[in-house]
């Protein structure tokens, strides 16, 4: 039996990271007071609610939408199924390319994402809950957590993931992993996932998981049709250094602090002191889940559309590569009249808008009228007469003093 506590924090998300760079993160929980404490084995619940909820106003938006019939695919190291967020029929059988079943998880990684998506409510005992809390999950387990697999085996079964939540028409794939390298295989994979109209979430990238921490695009990310996610603390809204900038970002939410399903037991505390996009990317498919169900007709362009144009951020006319175009806002993506006059990124079929110039104008240096000059003229011939008169009196004075001595 092994206890995860504070004192690995660290090294918050630890790795399976191999020479390519694809980055899919371990789950590694950490300790703040017993109750919160995660030991492989043993069951706790965390009674308070993730403070993530309440920065996305998830009790608003559930007055709309819960995620009901939407099926959200995790290609990552399976869910473990067995916690008790997960009754039956929450998580589908999904399909495993590393052998086992998709319903099991070695690291905790896909469990834990699951649960910030689509965890059920199991009352008093516990505050965990999902964003998209009646969605149904399809885990797809790509890795079983080994930090020595061939990196050609894990990149392959990346795209053959995304490949089968295709062909299982899941709405939304969640990615919460990165890479510096574009395979053509996964190109291809989220190229047919985008066409299929399937809503496609992913990592913008962590600097402390990958080989290289320079900003810069992050596959599959930054592929054309797919929403990148960066993390924000959760209290201020701020993306953390931890985050890879590049214009792969398209949304932020909030990574850090996040209470959420620790594999078969229960629930567990993960990254108090770092922001992981792991979760982030979790926050924003489970926001994803919320508008399918709200939208079902919606395309994934308009559905990524709303959930751009409405997010938080203080331009409401220009994105940057740090936070993409804000914070995620599912109930202000589920209730706002939005058209090509909303400031922010263009509605799909729409008209780009130009970028104005400032107008060039010439500055008149020709010296403004006075209209007092006449009133100071006068003041001033006044002074100087009254000067040469008093000077006048004062030489004949002397000229008198001067005489009679």
């Amino acid at each position: 039996m092994t206890r995860r506590s504070v004192g690995v924090a660290a090294t918050l998300g630890a790795l399976a990271v191999v020479a390519s760079g694809l980055v899919v993160p371990t789950a590694t929980p950490t300790a703040h007071a017993d109750v919160r404490q995660c030991t492989e084995g043993q069951t706790r619940y965390v009674t308070e609610s993730p403070p993530a909820l309440a920065r996305l106003a998830a009790a608003q938006s559930w007055t709309l939408s819960t995620g009901k019939g939407v099926v959200v695919a995790i290609v990552d190291s399976g869910v473990q199924a067995s916690n008790l967020h997960f009754p039956a029929g929450s998580v589908l059988t999904g399909k495993s390319f590393v052998g086992g079943a998709a319903t099991t998880d070695e690291t905790g990684h896909g469990t834990a994402l699951a649960g910030i998506i689509a965890a059920r409510d199991i009352g008093e005992r516990s505050g965990v809950v999902g964003v998209a809390k009646d969605a149904q999950i399809l885990p797809v387990k790509i890795t079983g957590g080994e930090a020595g697999d061939p990196e050609q085996q894990r990149s392959a079964n990346l795209a053959a993931g995304i490949a089968y939540a295709v062909s299982a028409k899941a709405d939304v794939i969640n990615l919460s992993l990165s890479t510096t390298g574009n395979r053509a295989d996964v190109r291809a994979a989220v190229a047919a996932a985008v066409r299929a109209g399937i809503i496609v979430v992913a990592s913008g990238g962590n600097r402390e998981q990958g080989a290289d921490v320079k900003d810069g695009l992050r596959y599959p990310a930054a592929y054309p049709g797919v929403i990148g996610v960066a993390a924000t603390t959760t209290t201020s809204d701020v993306v953390g250094e931890n985050s890879i900038h590049g214009p792969q970002v398209d949304l932020a939410a909030p990574g850090d602090n996040v209470i959420t399903t620790f594999r078969g037991w229960g629930d567990c505390v993960f990254s108090e002191e770092q922001q992981s996009s792991s979760y982030a990317t979790a926050y924003v498919s489970g926001a994803a889940a919320l508008l399918r169900q709200e939208f079902p007709a919606a395309s994934s362009d308009e559905i990524g559309y709303r959930l751009t144009a409405t997010a938080s951020r203080g331009s409401r006319t220009a994105r940057d590569d740090v936070s993409g175009w804000g914070v995620v806002q599912p109930y202000e993506a589920m209730t706002a009249e939005l058209d090509n006059s909303v400031a922010g990124p263009v509605p799909p079929g729409g008209t780009p808008r130009p970028t104005p110039r400032p107008k060039a104008s010439t500055v008149d240096l020709t010296p403004a009228r006075d209209p007092r000059a006449p009133d100071r003229s006068a003041v001033q011939w006044l002074l100087l007469g009254v000067g040469a008169s008093v000077l006048g009196l004062a030489m004949a004075r002397m000229l008198r003093r001067s005489t009679h001595a």
